[in-house]
């Protein structure tokens, strides 16, 4: 038994011949449910519009392998959505590994050489202007963690911002507060 051809499976097999008005259509009519999709598997909006541009990118390039005889064009586009939308997630969790490896293995060497210089400071107004430089974020990441005893975890809730960002924030905010107190001579 053969299904019926739906309006978007015509909308796909015209945008295979290059008629970019059927691709614009065909993003009418199935973003919400490539979006919607991606939204389910992913869970974060921002990386749920980037999969959907993805799927629509790649829509345009392949439509001409589309099939209808093996399937409907929306199950087509969400079968990529899927898809695309586990290696994300695949992609971001190898990513907060390698981050937290990082964070464990090579971070505690700049945290200790900043602070261990901090104490040692006569001037502790030098270490304020250099935390004047910190834009708002970094300095409050940098208070928290090293000033306030959190972890990472505690100040990415405090901040509310993901954990990965808090721990770019305080490792660029170590380096400019390095770069700032290096002319004062180095710790004895």
């Amino acid at each position: 038994m053969t299904r019926a051809r739906t309006e978007a499976d015509e909308l796909l097999e015209r945008t295979a011949a290059g008629d970019v008005g059927a691709f614009r259509d065909l993003y009418e009519r199935t973003g919400r449910l490539v979006f919607g999709t991606a939204l389910r598997v992913i869970g974060d909006r921002g990386y749920g519009e980037e999969v959907t541009q993805e799927v629509y990118l790649e829509a345009w390039r392949k439509s001409s392998e589309f099939d209808a005889t093996r399937g409907s064009a929306e199950a087509w586009l969400v079968t990529m959505a899927h898809r695309r939308s586990v290696d994300r997630v695949r992609a971001e969790r190898s990513r907060g590994d390698r981050e937290n490896t990082f964070a464990q293995n090579d971070f505690q060497r700049p945290h200790d050489s900043v602070a261990e210089a901090t104490e040692r400071r006569e001037d502790s107004g030098a270490v304020v202007d250099c935390l004047d430089t910190l834009s708002e974020p970094q300095r409050d990441a940098l208070t928290l963690a090293y000033y306030g005893g959190h972890t990472y975890r505690e100040v990415s809730e405090q901040v509310q911002a993901p954990l990965a960002t808090v721990k770019s924030r305080i490792r660029d905010g170590i380096a400019r507060l390095r770069r700032c107190l290096e002319p004062l001579g180095s710790p004895s």
